[in-house]
């Protein structure tokens, strides 16, 4: 027999204002942060001739581009237009995220090559670290917020947040091994992996997954597990 089947409303008026405003501060901050992120990164890898902190500031000025497109689309008042913009903000997104990828992956072979080497820099270090602390929790916030909200945008969006971190990560761990240990080689090994999962990322946000919680949404019968997003176990749309 099939399984039945009930309809579920979305977020009400009032929720969905609320969380929009929340989404236009959430990527007001990751705007203002990146912005001084790029100035310091690039500042600290052109004094330290580091390819590395010079990489990470320009994943800083992607991200901004990103998190600009949300907040274009998120500055129309009405929730119709928000949705119409939804497609489009995606694919500056997913652009976003494919830059991204090609730039990590330019640099990692250049360091590999022994032609791009991290250096040793206390500002770099300071900045890795501090943007490790701060990223996550933009991310879950900006995601939670998307999901309730329906926004693939959004949780797009975070997704690129999620991925600073990630490079924040890498960045920090390889100044940190090279200046103590020599080990330039951590740092670019590390951010190929980043990169192959920047591609992914970058092809979902095309493809326009991300959330699929419509304002109305068949919601399964009592028995199968949905999350917030509305997604059924084995459903890619959310992750």
């Amino acid at each position: 027999m099939a399984a039945e089947t009930s309809m579920s409303l979305g977020p009400s008026p009032s929720r969905r204002d609320a969380l929009t405003r929340r989404i236009r501060l959430l990527v007001a901050v990751t705007i203002t942060y990146n912005v001084i992120e790029a100035i310091v990164a690039l500042t600290a890898g052109a004094l330290a001739s580091s390819a590395a902190l010079i990489g990470f500031g320009l994943d800083s000025v992607i991200e901004v581009s990103s998190a600009a497109a949300v907040a274009w689309q998120f500055s129309a008042s009405d929730h119709a237009v928000r949705e119409a913009r939804e497609q489009r903000t995606l694919r500056i997104i997913g652009v976003s995220f494919f830059a991204l990828a090609a730039y990590v992956t330019v640099d990692a072979v250049s360091a590999l090559t022994g032609t791009g080497e991290a250096e040793r820099s206390i500002p770099g270090i300071v900045i890795a670290a501090l943007s490790l602390a701060v990223m996550p929790f933009l991310s879950v916030a900006q995601r939670r917020a998307g999901r309730e909200l329906g926004s693939a945008s959004a949780v797009a969006d975070s997704k690129q947040t999620l991925l600073c971190t990630y490079l924040s990560a890498v960045l920090l761990l390889g100044l940190v091994l090279n200046a103590v240990l020599g080990w330039s080689w951590a740092d670019p090994i590390a951010a190929l992996a980043i990169a192959a999962l920047a591609v992914r990322e970058g092809r979902d946000a095309w493809q326009g997954k991300g959330c699929c919680a419509p304002t109305v949404a068949a919601v399964p019968a009592a028995g199968t597990e949905t999350d917030a997003c509305g997604c059924r176990p084995g459903c890619d749309c959310c992750n």
